[in-house]
């Protein structure tokens, strides 16, 4: 019984920080819609919404199989690193969307990368199924980057 909502509370903790972060743009990513010159292979708009809420869902799921490891400096490690990731993450679309700051947001959705891969490598010395659940995240990310940097280059 514990396991389950330990899992619960993790997934919808880490879909919250999505949900307040798309409630803060809400408005700005119509800009993004209609008026942005976006790079070849820009998926539509409702790709979006539909990715992340999976992406934080394998997130908030990995990050309950490392909480429910064994204490270890590891483990903590772990947990840090998500929280961070999950800070830089939620930022990334205020810095792209709300202030339009393409350029520095580029920078940013690549500090995002490497906290990723850091979060995948510590998440490994734990779990490693919490690992793989972070690849799908990593490659979304990398994909977010090559459109931030062709909506920079374009606009």
């Amino acid at each position: 019984m514990k396991t389950w909502k330990t899992y619960a509370a993790w997934i919808v903790a880490t879909e919250a920080v999505g949900a307040l972060s798309g409630f803060i743009i809400r408005d700005d990513t119509q800009l993004y819609v209609g008026m942005i010159t976006k790079p070849p292979l820009s998926p539509p708009a409702w790709v979006f919404p539909v990715v992340w809420t999976l992406l934080f869902a394998l997130m908030g799921a990995g990050a309950a199989r490392i909480w429910l490891c064994p204490p270890s400096p590891e483990r903590a490690r772990s947990l840090r690193l998500f929280a961070v990731q999950l800070g830089f993450n939620f930022f990334w679309s205020i810095l792209f969307f709300h202030f339009r700051q393409f350029g520095p947001a580029f920078f940013w959705l690549l500090a995002l990368w490497v906290l990723i891969v850091s979060m995948i490598l510590a998440f490994r010395q734990v779990d490693r199924l919490a690992a793989l659940w972070q690849i799908p995240y990593l490659l979304w990310v990398s994909f977010a980057a090559y459109l931030n940097l062709g909506v920079w280059l374009l606009n």
